[in-house]
């Protein structure tokens, strides 16, 4: 007797977009593959690259921090699985020579940061930190990347 195959259910796709204010980030490509790694089935994602002063507005609007930041994460309450990344290139690239790390490993730490955020990880707490950041890890070993808190990391 023959069997009937059952129908599978297709995965959700996901959408990410990547727009630049400034040109000098990692590839698109790359910065799409972080997202997508952190990233729940159906997402719609924006990631933006932006310089200082417009990273300072929107971390004073939202935040009442007068001062760039690296990331901000911006979660749309009316669409499910939507939301912005704003990473800001300055903030990143200091960063990074501060840290010895490479510019790709630190856009990718902080691209996979910026999603967890929207999936409602964040850092507020001891322990909530600790697993956000165990989450980090992981997913930034599966993208060949080293534990950003040991250290140096380098794309492989």
């Amino acid at each position: 007797m023959p069997t009937t195959k059952k129908p599978q259910k297709r995965r959700p796709r996901s959408r990410v977009a990547v727009q630049r204010a400034v040109p000098a980030a990692p590839s698109s490509r790359l910065l799409r593959r972080c997202a997508l790694i952190a990233a729940t089935a159906g997402c719609d994602l924006t990631l933006r690259v932006v310089g200082s002063a417009e990273s300072k507005r929107l971390n004073f609007r939202y935040r009442k921090k007068n001062r760039a930041t690296n990331v901000l994460s911006f979660l749309y309450r009316a669409r499910p699985l939507a939301g912005d990344v704003v990473l800001c290139h300055p903030v990143i690239a200091s960063e990074a020579k501060a840290q010895g790390k490479t510019l790709a490993a630190h856009y990718a730490h902080l691209v996979v940061h910026g999603v967890l955020h929207l999936r409602g990880h964040d850092h507020l707490r001891k322990n909530d930190a600790a697993r956000m950041e165990r989450t980090e890890i992981r997913l930034l070993l599966r993208l060949g990347l080293a534990n950003p808190y040991a250290g140096a990391g380098a794309l492989k």
